[in-house]
């Protein structure tokens, strides 16, 4: 068995019948990640989000990143003013929401916006929503994250976590996309923040998880779980019938 990507730890197998497949699932971390001879190829990938709605007049769609922008990033809007969307898929809807709350914007996906435009910049604000369950080297990704933040920048992450339970892991329908090869929970990106030297300011324990490029965030600013902030309609998080569709892997 692998070692876990995200902190080393031996993992355990978890043996997914219905598609015969090894996942490795990490005791410390709780980090879940797919064995890597199963990956699809990128061609194979971008070739899959032909089938995603991730469209304006895709109300679920739509409705799902508003809410994202309710809870992850409104309590911290005063102290942003540049967003990069990372992993904006192939219609940047989120990207044109944030511009609408007056943030300036650049967008990077690697099928649908390939050139790097944040190269030799710096954010207050990174998002990176539906990306991190299609990455292969998350650690190594959210280093990148962290290089192109301002001081005291944020990181507002979007992926569903699971509950550390394999036989629910073994029925999630999230694990039934081809492109989803690993899966979180808030443990684990405490862990990962930890190792990088953030900070985890806010969790929903669903699908959330804001970080800060340092530790010592100003207090005032700080909401550590969702229940702090205003209320918004759980719903759309909590159906396990609504499948957002995945952005692409960066």
């Amino acid at each position: 068995m692998p070692p876990c990507k995200i902190c080393a730890s031996k993992t355990k197998t978890i043996f997914d019948q219905q598609f015969e497949q090894n996942y490795y699932h990490c005791p410390n971390c709780e980090f879940i990640f797919l064995d890597e001879s199963k990956t699809i190829s990128a061609e194979q990938e971008k070739e899959q989000y032909k089938f995603h709605k991730n469209t304006p007049d895709n109300q679920g769609y739509v409705k799902m990143f508003q809410d994202f922008i309710e809870q992850a990033i409104k309590p911290y809007k005063n102290q942003i003013k540049t967003a990069l969307d990372f992993g904006s898929g192939p219609g940047p809807v989120l990207a044109s929401l944030l511009k609408h709350e007056g943030f300036k914007v650049d967008i990077y996906d690697k099928h649908f916006a390939p050139e790097k435009v944040y190269q030799g910049k710096k954010y207050d604000l990174i998002t990176a929503t539906e990306v991190f369950e299609h990455l292969k080297d998350p650690l190594a990704t959210l280093k990148l994250l962290q290089s192109l933040l301002n001081k005291n920048g944020l990181i507002a992450i979007m992926t569903l976590f699971h509950n550390s339970k394999e036989e629910d892991f073994k029925k999630w329908w999230y694990r039934r996309d081809a492109t989803h090869i690993c899966f979180y929970t808030p443990k684990t990106f405490e862990v990962m923040a930890e190792k990088l030297g953030m900070e985890v300011l806010l969790t929903d324990d669903k699908r959330i998880c804001v970080l800060v490029a340092g530790l010592g965030f100003e207090p005032r600013l700080l909401a550590s779980k969702a229940s702090d902030l205003p209320l918004v309609d759980p719903a759309i998080f909590l159906t396990d019938t609504f499948d957002p569709t995945s952005n692409p892997a960066v």
